[in-house]
C-alpha cells in the first residue's frame, strides 16, 4: 500500500480495562476486540497529559506538552505555529496528497478551527453547550437540543449517571459515527483519506441513550480500587472542588460504592455505543472496499477513574487516568499480536506521518509504534508525563509521580498493580532513578519551548551582517 487510507478513531475518556480484548469479563466489545483480532494490541500505552486538550495536542503536533505550551484545558497553541515551523498532522498528509477530514471532538480553541484538516464535521465537548456545531444543527432539525446532565433525573443523586432523553439515533456519538461511515462511503477513492473520528463517549455525564442504559448491571461491575487514607489529600480535594464546578455541578464528598458501580454500569453503556458504531464504520469501509487499504488506529485520550482512589474523571497519573487502549489494524500484517513495549498515546503522530509516506518533523518528541512495519527506533527506557500540576516518569514497573500539591508518589506496578502502596519513603534508589531522568527530561524540554526566543544557533561574534546598525534576528525561529 503506497498510499493507504488512514482512520484514527478515538473515543473520549476510555479506560483500556473496560474492553474486553484486554481482558474485561463484564462486557463485550466485538467490533474494537476485532480490530485487536486482525491487528496489534499495546498492552503498555499511555497518554503522558491524561486531560482532553493536552493529550489531543500531543496527538495534532507530536510535541510535548511542555514544549506546545499546552499543560492544561485552558491553554492552546500560539496562533502563528506554522510561522514557528510546527505542522499539525492532518496539514502534513494534505500538502502530501492525503484529503484529511476531522469529524466529531477536537477540541481546539476556536472550536471551528481547521488545524490542517480539508474538511470538519463537528460535535464538540458534551460539556459546552452553547457551541453552534453540525451537531447543535442536526439537534435542532429534529425541534431537540444539547441537553446538561442536570436536566435528566437522578442526575445529582447519582453523580452523573442517568439515561438520555434524546434516543441513540440523536445522541452524540451517534451523530459522529454515522458522519464517518458517511464520510467513508462518499469519499473519491481517487486519492487516499486520512480521518480522525473523535467520540464524544464515554465521557461524563454517564448518560446512555435508553436503548443501551440497562444493558449493564451495577452488581457485575468490578469493584473500585479503595482510597488509601491520607495517601492523596488535596488531590482528592482538588478533584472533588473542580467536579463541583458549573460544566459539571456534582459533588463528590460523599461518594459511595452504590455511587461508582452504577456510574460503572452506564460507563459500560456508553461503550457498547461506540462498540456498536465502531462495527458500522468497519461495515462502511467493508461496503466500499476500503477495508484492505485502510490502515486504522483505536486509542482513546486518557481513561477514568470511575471512583478507583476515590476519585472521578482524569488529570493525574494512576493506571485509571493515564493507561490507554491503543490498537493499531494494518492490512496484510498477521493480526492477534500483542506487543508490551512502553508506548505513548501521541506515538499515532509519527506513525500516521510515516504511514502515510510523509517524513516525521525532526522536532517530534514522540516515536511509530513498534511492530507494524514502521522504521522502529529503540524501545523506551522510559514514558515522561507533564501537566500543569503533576510530572511523571515511568520504567514500566517503577512509577513515580509528581504533583504540585505536594504530594509524591512511588509505585511498583509489579508488586502493586492498584497503586495502593506508594514507596516514596523506602526505596531510594528507584526514586532517585527515575527522578533524576524526570529532571533531566524536564530541563531538556523547557529549553526546547523557548525555540521563539532563540537568537542564534551558531556564534555571531564572527557575523559581519549581525554588526552593522539596524540588525534584525530572525523571529520567530522555526523549530
Amino acid at each position: 500500500m503506497s498510499k493507504p487510507n488512514i482512520l484514527f478513531l478515538m473515543p473520549d475518556q476510555l479506560r483500556h480495562d473496560f474492553l474486553s480484548c484486554y481482558g474485561a469479563t463484564f462486557i463485550d466489545t466485538p467490533n474494537i476486540d476485532r480490530l485487536a483480532r486482525e491487528g496489534t494490541l499495546y498492552r503498555n500505552a499511555y497518554s503522558t497529559s491524561p486531560v482532553c486538550v493536552t493529550a489531543r495536542h500531543n496527538l495534532l503536533t507530536g510535541l510535548n506538552s511542555i514544549r506546545a505550551g499546552v499543560l492544561n484545558n485552558g491553554q492552546f497553541i500560539r496562533p502563528d505555529y506554522e510561522a514557528c515551523g510546527i505542522g499539525t498532522w492532518p496539514a502534513l498528509l494534505s500538502q502530501n496528497g492525503y484529503h484529511t477530514a476531522g469529524i466529531g471532538k477536537m477540541h481546539f480553541y476556536p472550536w471551528d478551527a481547521m488545524m490542517g484538516y480539508d474538511e470538519r464535521v463537528v460535535c464538540e465537548d458534551k460539556r459546552w453547550l452553547h457551541i453552534e456545531d453540525d451537531y447543535a444543527k442536526f439537534l435542532a432539525e429534529k425541534g431537540l437540543r444539547k441537553l446538561h446532565g442536570n436536566e435528566h433525573e437522578g442526575y445529582y443523586e447519582n453523580k452523573g449517571a442517568i439515561v438520555h432523553q434524546h434516543p441513540f439515533d440523536c445522541s452524540w456519538d451517534y451523530f459522529v459515527g454515522d458522519a464517518a461511515a458517511h464520510f467513508i462511503r462518499k469519499h473519491d477513492q481517487d486519492k487516499p483519506f486520512a480521518a480522525m473520528v473523535g467520540f464524544p463517549g464515554p465521557h461524563c455525564p454517564y448518560d446512555p441513550s435508553p436503548e443501551y442504559a440497562d444493558r449493564f448491571d451495577p452488581a457485575a461491575m468490578p469493584a473500585a480500587i479503595p482510597e488509601v487514607e491520607g495517601e492523596h489529600p488535596q488531590i482528592r480535594r482538588e478533584n472533588i472542588n473542580g467536579n463541583k464546578r458549573p460544566w459539571n455541578g456534582v459533588d463528590h464528598s460523599d461518594f459511595t460504592d452504590a455511587h461508582k458501580a452504577k456510574i460503572r454500569a452506564h460507563y459500560c453503556g456508553l461503550i457498547a455505543q461506540i462498540d456498536h458504531l465502531v462495527g458500522e464504520i468497519l461495515q462502511a469501509l467493508e461496503d466500499t472496499g476500503q477495508l484492505d487499504n485502510t490502515v486504522i488506529f483505536f486509542a482513546s485520550d486518557h481513561g477514568d477513574y470511575l471512583g478507583d482512589h476515590n476519585l472521578i474523571g482524569k488529570g493525574h497519573f494512576f493506571e485509571a487516568s493515564c493507561h490507554v487502549p491503543l490498537i493499531a489494524r494494518v492490512p496484510g500484517q498477521p493480526g492477534g499480536r500483542e506487543r508490551d513495549e512502553l508506548v505513548a498515546l501521541a506515538d499515532i503522530n509519527p506513525s500516521m506521518i510515516q504511514t502515510a509516506g510523509c517524513a516525521v518533523p525532526d522536532y517530534c518528541d514522540f516515536q511509530p509504534l513498534p511492530g507494524i512495519g514502521l522504521a522502529e527506533s529503540a524501545p523506551r527506557e522510559y514514558l515522561y508525563g507533564m501537566m500543569a500540576g503533576g510530572w511523571m516518569a515511568f520504567d514500566g514497573r517503577h512509577k513515580l509521580c509528581k504533583y504540585a500539591s505536594g504530594e509524591h508518589m512511588l509505585f511498583d506496578l509489579e508488586k502493586d498493580p492498584t497503586e495502593i502502596d506508594s514507596r516514596i519513603s523506602d526505596d531510594c534508589e528507584n526514586r532517585e532513578r527515575l527522578d533524576a531522568a524526570l529532571t533531566r527530561e524536564i530541563m531538556r524540554s523547557v529549553l526546547a519551548a523557548r525555540h521563539d526566543q532563540l537568537v542564534y544557533g551558531t556564534d555571531l561574534s564572527g557575523d559581519r551582517d549581525f554588526g552593522q546598525p539596524g540588525w534584525q534576528r530572525t523571529y520567530p525561529q522555526p523549530l
